[in-house]
């Protein structure tokens, strides 16, 4: 069974970029032929433990993303990049943590005209920790997260067949 694990970087809890990632996850796991329901990790929920080294809870979401072999990264644009949360969350994992994984970026911006530098990052930091980054990442406007699917379907349109073929070999 391929282990799927949504992970959200947004600064508050069950925000929009949870949503909207809640619902990609749905239409990847379709199109990749994932029959495993996911399991959602939300950093602002970790809140200060993501500080503590010796948080039972963040090495269990650390534990958990290293096992699994899909992982959808959502986070909203912050002063050009990823969320802080997301920084500090992954320093935690160790080089190559992500080696098995197959990894699915989705960036929410306010203005499309400069979304291009939070796909880019969020392909960098997880390809440098070792997964293989669907390609094209996606990119939702903020005004398109509560009713994401149209932006969302035409997106898996184009990455479905390398996600199917990234899950097949990964399993």
């Amino acid at each position: 069974m391929t282990r799927f694990t949504v992970l959200v970087a947004a600064p508050q809890t069950h925000s929009s970029v949870h949503t909207a990632a809640l619902r990609a996850a749905a239409e990847v796991a379709t199109r990749a032929g994932v029959t495993s329901r996911p399991e959602l990790i939300d950093l602002a929920e970790l809140g200060p433990d993501l500080l503590n080294e010796s948080s039972d809870a963040v090495a269990e979401a650390l534990d958990r993303i290293q096992r699994s072999d899909v992982l959808l990264v959502a986070s909203p644009q912050v002063h050009g990049t990823y969320t802080g949360l997301l920084k500090v969350f992954l320093d935690r994992l160790p080089e190559l943590g992500l080696g098995h994984t197959v990894a699915v970026p989705l960036a929410v911006v306010e203005d499309l005209r400069n979304s291009r530098g939070i796909e880019e990052d969020l392909r960098i930091l997880l390809a440098d920790l070792g997964a293989w980054v669907a390609e094209p990442g996606l990119i939702l406007a903020t005004d398109e997260t509560h009713q994401p699917e149209s932006v969302v379907r035409a997106w898996a349109d184009v990455a479905a067949p390398g996600l199917r073929e990234a899950v097949s070999v990964a399993a």
